[in-house]
């Protein structure tokens, strides 16, 4: 035999030795069961006890006692998809008989015989049972569910299981907004229907009519800018399917490209001497409340935002120096605005028999909202009860002190200051002054004004 034999030889050897090592190091690690699983053995499985495997027919069926004294049935095998031992769990006993196991088993090695993974299989079928309970289980996601979801999850403040307080994405004035918004114009039209179900033209329609019946082209957009937000919110959670399209968002487009306009026009309306004669005369018979009357009387004699005087506090007035300190206004800066003697002399008959603030609700004692004077407007308008002039709106009173106080020869910058404006450029960086002193004489020669033309008329 020549050397090239002998080498061949030896190689072929070597190798058989080595694969036969292998294996039999594998079967010297497994259990050595020459006997089929009984009842009585897989009963009797301590915890420490090492696996049991069945044979013949039954081989590759395996039952495992776990700490706490539990039996489970499964099936190992090598995978004809991946080549690799694994094994898939059959059930467990004596919920499971070891007779049932045995059928499961004859089941799980026809898949095997197919070139089909078990696990696999099984993992599959799990998968597909939870789907289908979790979508018999869920119940209808609502567009009111989908509102309350954005307000309490994202919007409002909430606490946490451990009860740590974390702050929503609006202050509390924005909380109570987005709240009256949402409730008051999309749940009475779509509250109910299931949130999926809205498509683009749904909210179209919705958005136009507050549009066409109201003329509140901001309220519209402000609505259909929350109602989107809180669909992003949703899907963000996946409360929609991936093929699902926020209808909001397309309804956005679309009225985009119709040129439909959803924000406000820059406000150009003030009274004339005339209109404010008849203003002043109408306002006292007039539908609103007390309480709206007593804000527009102080909205003319201060030229303040209505939302400023509506805010407003006791404590926020010195009747003494005549000054309505305003800590938080549009601009951010704190002002103390001039009160003349006409607004003194009404405040000090109003603090008789009002609360903590000076315009409230009777029924609540808190605040009245600013929005509830454009919404009376609009409905005295509606209602044919309505000033006989042209349209105008609460903020169009600011305009008319701002105009007029020009008429009557009011330096610009002390008018300014008087509307709390803040001064930009290079002015606005070096005269720091207030004009306090200068604002308190001619919002006095205004009030007395109003109270000559209406004298006069």
């Amino acid at each position: 035999m020549d050397v090239l034999k002998i080498l061949n030889y030896t190689e072929t050897y070597t190798s058989a030795l080595i694969n036969y090592i292998t294996i039999g190091s594998y079967y010297m690690s497994q259990p050595q069961n020459n006997k089929p699983l009984t009842f009585k053995t897989v009963e009797n499985m301590k915890p420490k006890d090492k696996d049991k495997s069945d044979t013949g027919e039954n081989r590759g069926l395996r039952v495992s006692c776990g700490k706490t004294g539990g039996k489970t049935f499964f099936y190992r095998y090598k995978s004809p998809v991946t080549e690799k031992l694994t094994q898939v769990k059959i059930g467990t006993f004596p919920n499971l008989s070891l007779a049932d196991a045995r059928v499961k088993l004859q089941d799980l090695k026809e898949i095997r015989r197919e070139g089909r993974c078990p696990s696999n299989e099984s993992k599959l079928t799990k998968q597909t049972e939870k789907l289908n309970k979790q979508a018999q289980e869920a119940p209808s996601f609502l567009v009111k569910d989908l509102i309350e979801l954005y307000l309490t999850q994202y919007i409002e403040d909430r606490k946490t299981k451990n009860g740590k307080k974390v702050e929503g994405a609006r202050k509390a004035k924005g909380q109570y907004e987005t709240r009256r918004l949402l409730y008051c114009d999309v749940i009475p039209t779509m509250g109910n229907r299931l949130a999926d179900d809205i498509t683009r033209k749904d909210v179209i329609n919705m958005i136009m009519e507050i549009i066409d019946t109201r003329s509140a082209n901001v309220q519209a957009g402000c609505v259909l800018r929350e109602l989107s937000s809180a669909y992003e919110f949703a899907i963000g959670l996946d409360k929609f399917s991936d093929q699902f399209a926020n209808p909001a968002l397309l309804a956005k487009a679309s009225l985009k490209r119709s040129r439909v306009r959803l924000t406000a026009q820059r406000g150009k309306r003030f009274l004339s001497e005339q209109e404010t004669i008849l203003f002043l005369k109408w306002l006292p018979g007039s539908a609103y409340t007390q309480t709206q009357k007593n804000v527009l009387r102080m909205a003319l004699w201060t030229a303040c935002r209505t939302g400023e005087l509506c805010a407003a506090k006791w404590s926020d007035i010195d009747l003494e120096k005549g000054t309505f300190h305003i800590a938080e206004s549009k601009t951010d800066a704190s002002r103390n605005v001039q009160l003349p003697t006409q607004a003194i002399t009404f405040l000090k008959s109003l603090q008789l028999s009002t609360g903590q603030y000076l315009f409230a609700s009777q029924k609540t004692g808190l605040p009245i909202q600013q929005k509830q004077l454009t919404e009376q407007a609009w409905r005295l308008r509606a209602d044919d009860r309505a000033l006989d002039i042209p349209k105008w709106t609460p903020h169009d009173l600011r305009r008319t002190v701002r105009t007029h106080l020009s008429r009557i020869q009011c330096p610009s910058e002390v008018a300014e200051a008087i509307l709390g404006h803040s001064r930009s450029g290079i002015e606005g960086t070096y005269d720091l002054h207030r004009y306090e002193p200068e604002c308190k004489t001619w919002l006095q020669k205004w009030a007395d004004y109003l109270d000559h033309i209406l004298l006069e008329a």
